[in-house]
Parts: structure tokens; C-alpha cells; sequence
């Protein structure tokens, strides 16, 4: 029995979670406009991106299993960072298809299972989930605010900023923000994306050294061992369990849709139907939505005591719906653009950390990583594979002609997609109040 949580313990995986989402943050957003940059081809760019969504199910299948049963999870963690960390690195300095693709895989492969075992490593070490989860996992949220800050800078032109007369810091800082990278020179400058994704993933396996002992669970003596991946596909048989699955996919593929798109449609300029924001302003705008974040997971435990399950989560998918309409019918207030990116808060924290809360709630404890993983598959995996198969070829291909996007129906897709899941939440997912319903515990979960 691992020791409830001190306030230590605490600090140290709110830091993990900082870093584990710096990674990712650093260089997801910009991939989607950089990909095409380097020349790739469509399906070249879908084979890159879809890296993620399939480690993430081949992670259900194997990594999850030593997490739960064979490995402690932070050594596990720091082993996948080290060697994971290393490949994003290559990335930033290799335009070519085949190296490009070989390192995103292997370090999609590490990366990705790390997610569910921050999450294992979390509630491992907590006393009260329910109530630690959200401030413990905003970690996570700052880490991705703080890795979208760095690029203000590195999408500066500094030539031009240097031939300048400046007088002063406030001088100086003006003139650089006034000078951001655009064109070519833009797309050239995401390569350190790449770079500070790395260090970021270095600096962590290191950390998790630090972290606290989180072993692997024993099964009972005599027990025959059963794989926990299969253990955690059983409990699909339980409708709700089915139904929330589900609709977990199409929230994910609208998710992702969101990052696939945004930043494109942020830079693009407003005669060709985009925002107009400049490139050093892209990321930041974008994690206005992780800053909402922080403020909806420290209301997220007292959320779910007022409204149950069911209807946190239909708030969060609405916000998806609510956010592409924004897009669709109002692309021309820029102001207004920028100021819905705060429903990313209520998207994820109402919807995907409460799935992750839920499943800790209803889940058997000696396979919960496997069944973190098992909604990972969904949020990670098929969601994401099904965005980023169909995101490339639905905005070059289906939504754009003689070189101009059609944004309006483009963002119609995920509108559509986030409506019809609340729908279904609403009329089909009905979790019994008593966990014992699938894991045999008496605990009374929220409702």
C-alpha cells in the first residue's frame, strides 16, 4: 500500500505533470502548417501525424501492462522520456520524409504511454483523488501554457529588429514583438519547436528519479495472471461503460480537429477567409485556452459534486460545438477568436479529466492504468488518428479550391460531430451511482 500523499509528493507531481505536457505543447500546434513546409506530401503528412494515435493504441496493448503489473511506473517514465526525448530532438534537424517519420514514431511510442503512467504515478499517490486530481493534473495545463511563450521570441526576425535604432529594454522589446518571422523564414523557425520539445523531455526523465516509488500491482497469491489490457476491454460490457467509449472517440477526433486546424486558420490572412494573426502570436493565442484551464480544474471537484457525470461531461463537448461555430460564422473579429479560445478549459477539463476521474472511481485498482488506457485509446489513439488521417485531405483537398480554404464548412465537420455526442451522452449514459457496479467497491462515486 503506497502512503497517501504528503505535500511534498504533491509538488512533485504537479512538476511531472508540467513537464510531460511542456513536451507535447512545444510541438504540436505548429506541425499541421509545418509538415506541408517541408514538402510532404498529404499522406505524408498523415503518416507523421497518425505516429501519435497509433502508439497510443499499441500502447494499450503492451506498455500499460508492465505499468500496472511488471514495472515501477517512474522508472518507466523516465526510461520513455531519455530515449523518446532524443528523438524528438532529430526531428527538429531532418527535412526528409523517412528520418523525419522513424524518429516521430519512436518518440510517439515512449511518449505516449507516459501519459496514462503520469496519471497511474498521480493517483497512486493521492489521498483524495476527487478533490487533488484537478490541481495536481492544472500542472499539466501550465506546462503546455509555458511551452507556447518561447516562441513569441523565436519567431522574431532578429535581422531586421538588429538593423534598428533602438533606445532601452521597452524600446528594444517593442521593436522585436513588431518583427515577427512570416513566409518561409516562419515556417523554418518551427523547427526549434522540435528542439524544446526535446530538452523538455530530457529534463523530465531525469526528474522522475525524484518521484515517488510506485510500484507495480501484485496480483493475489494464486491468482492466475490475466493480461490488464483484456481485463479493462471486459468492462465494455457495462452499457454506460460502452456508451461513454464512444462518445469519447468522436470528442477526441473533434479535439483534434481543433489542433489540426486552428493554428492555420489563426495565421491565415483575413482576404483569404483566416484571422490574420502574425506567427509569433499563434501559440500564445492558442494557450489562452489552458489558461481558462487552470481556473475550470480548481472549480472541476465542486463542478461534479453539482451536476453529476453526465451532464460535466455534455458541457464540455458543447464547448467544442460552440467554439467551431465561433469560427465558422465569425472569422472576421479577430477579438472574438481570441477570446473563445477560453472554452478549451471547459472542453477539457468538463469532458476528458473527468473521464479520467470517472475511470478511476469505477475501475478495479489493479488494472486502472490499463483502464486509463483504455479511454487513452479513444482520446489519443482512434480519435486522433481518424483527425489527422482526415484533417490533411478535408482542409487541402475537400475545403479548399484555387489555393483558398472554405473554413466555414470545414469547421461545420466538427460542429456537427460535437452535437450529435452530447446528444447521445445525454440520452443513452447512465452510470449507477455505486461503484460496485465495476469494480466491487462500496464507495458511492458522484453522479
Amino acid at each position: 500500500m503506497i502512503p497517501p500523499a504528503d505535500q511534498s509528493y504533491r509538488g512533485r507531481l504537479f512538476v511531472m505533470m508540467a513537464l510531460e505536457f511542456f513536451i507535447w505543447g512545444a510541438w504540436l500546434p505548429l506541425i499541421f502548417g509545418y509538415l506541408p513546409s517541408l514538402g510532404f506530401s498529404p499522406g505524408q503528412q498523415s503518416a507523421i501525424l497518425v505516429a501519435f494515435p497509433v502508439a497510443s493504441i499499441i500502447g494499450m496493448f503492451f506498455s500499460n501492462q508492465w505499468a500496472d503489473r511488471k514495472f515501477a511506473a517512474e522508472k518507466f517514465l523516465a526510461f520513455s522520456h531519455l530515449i523518446g526525448g532524443l528523438a524528438i530532438l532529430g526531428c527538429g534537424f531532418t527535412k526528409s520524409f523517412w528520418p523525419f517519420f522513424l524518429l516521430m514514431l519512436v518518440h510517439c511510442l515512449l511518449y505516449v504511454p507516459t501519459i496514462s503512467i503520469t496519471n497511474a504515478i498521480a493517483f497512486a499517490n493521492m489521498r483524495n483523488p476527487e478533490k487533488e486530481f484537478g490541481i495536481v493534473r492544472m500542472g499539466g495545463t501550465i506546462g503546455w501554457i509555458l511551452a507556447a511563450w518561447p516562441f513569441v521570441f523565436i519567431f522574431v526576425d532578429w535581422n531586421a529588429v538588429s538593423a534598428l535604432q533602438t533606445t532601452g529594454v521597452v524600446d528594444w522589446l517593442g521593436q522585436a514583438l513588431a518583427h515577427p518571422l512570416s513566409g518561409d523564414a516562419a515556417k523554418v523557425a518551427t523547427k526549434w519547436t522540435f528542439v524544446v520539445a526535446g530538452v523538455a523531455s530530457l529534463a523530465l526523465a531525469a526528474f522522475s528519479r525524484t518521484l515517488p516509488h510506485t510500484p507495480p500491482k501484485k496480483m493475489a497469491e494464486g491468482a492466475i495472471e490475466k493480461l490488464a489490457w483484456l481485463e479493462a476491454l471486459r468492462l465494455l460490457k457495462h452499457p454506460f461503460v460502452l456508451v461513454l467509449w464512444l462518445v469519447t472517440l468522436v470528442d477526441s477526433f473533434v479535439h483534434n480537429c481543433y489542433f489540426s486546424w486552428t493554428g492555420v486558420f489563426l495565421g491565415t490572412p483575413q482576404a483569404a477567409g483566416g484571422v490574420g494573426i502574425a506567427s509569433n502570436w499563434i501559440t500564445p493565442v492558442m494557450s489562452i485556452g489552458q489558461i481558462a484551464e487552470i481556473l475550470t480544474m480548481f472549480v472541476l471537484g465542486a463542478t461534479l459534486k453539482r451536476l453529476g457525470w453526465r451532464t460535466t461531461m455534455i458541457v464540455g463537448i458543447l464547448g467544442h460545438a460552440a467554439r467551431f461555430a465561433v469560427y465558422a460564422f465569425f472569422p472576421q473579429h479577430p477579438a472574438l477568436i481570441i477570446l473563445v479560445q477560453v472554452l478549451h478549459g471547459i472542453c477539457y477539463a468538463f469532458f476528458f479529466a473527468t473521464v479520467y476521474i470517472f475511470v478511476d472511481a469505477y475501475f478495479p485498482k489493479d488494472i486502472r492504468s490499463s483502464a486509463q488506457g483504455l479511454f487513452n485509446l479513444q482520446i489519443l489513439g482512434m480519435g486522433a488518428l481518424l483527425a489527422f488521417l482526415l484533417g490533411p485531405w478535408l482542409m487541402q483537398t475537400v475545403f479548399t479550391a484555387n489555393g483558398v480554404t472554405d473554413f466555414r464548412g470545414l469547421f461545420m465537420v466538427p460542429m456537427a460531430s460535437a452535437s450529435a455526442a452530447a446528444i447521445a451522452l445525454a440520452l443513452f449514459f447512465h452510470p449507477p451511482k455505486d461503484t460496485a457496479a465495476t469494480s466491487g467497491a462500496p464507495t458511492v462515486a458522484p453522479h
